[in-house]
């Protein structure tokens, strides 16, 4: 038994790719998955909440997936709105290698996607929207960097938008957005799962 996650890098992991269809905001997309990513066999239900539920704010500037995977939310959005450039970023070298060829294999070139450990590598301070899935395996603290470094990332008036079960952390993710943008809204819910927003003021 190992301890590889999706959100650790392991060169050392088997590969077993398969490519599965998924209809996202209207576009039928097809992905390809691996070993070692989340959600492999298909777009997992919170992400898949997430991606049909966002909603753009009536402000220009990028969007940025945080923790993007093998791509279904970059790229889902990037799908849809192709006016905007989606930036995209891991710490998973084989998931991001698998959202690049996504983007190809979709046609869609509006999205940068490289690596990056939470924000380490980000360089943009005025993005409209950060949208993230986050690994709730990576840990609390993992998580509540995501939620709280955004602030200084997003243009005003620009929001944080998060997907999260509520018996994963959900109630401790909203307090801690509550407590770093002043304001937080439950935009959706489902089976469990809970789509948090942001706005900075």
């Amino acid at each position: 038994m190992t301890n590889n996650h999706y959100f650790t890098n392991d060169q050392n992991l088997s590969s077993n790719r398969q490519t599965f269809s998924y209809q996202l905001r209207g576009f039928d997309l097809q992905f390809i998955s691996d070993e070692g990513v989340f959600s492999k066999k298909t777009v997992d239900f919170g992400s898949r909440l997430l991606i049909e539920t966002f909603e753009l704010p009536e402000l220009t500037g990028k969007v940025l997936d945080v923790g993007c995977g093998y791509g279904p939310i970059g790229l889902g959005l990037a799908k849809d709105f192709s006016d905007r450039e989606i930036e995209m970023v891991d710490v998973n070298l084989r998931a991001l290698a698998l959202a690049k060829e996504n983007a190809a294999l979709n046609n869609i070139q509006n999205v940068q996607i490289y690596e990056s450990s939470v924000y380490d590598r980000v360089d943009v301070k005025n993005f409209a929207a950060i949208v993230s899935n986050p690994p709730i395996r990576a840990g609390k603290v993992v998580v509540h960097a995501i939620l709280e470094e955004a602030y200084e990332r997003l243009a005003p008036s620009g929001e944080l938008w998060i997907v999260i079960q509520k018996k994963q952390g959900g109630p401790s993710a909203a307090r801690k957005m509550e407590q770093t943008f002043g304001n937080v809204e439950v935009v959706k819910k489902n089976k469990g799962y809970y789509i948090y927003r942001s706005i900075k003021a």
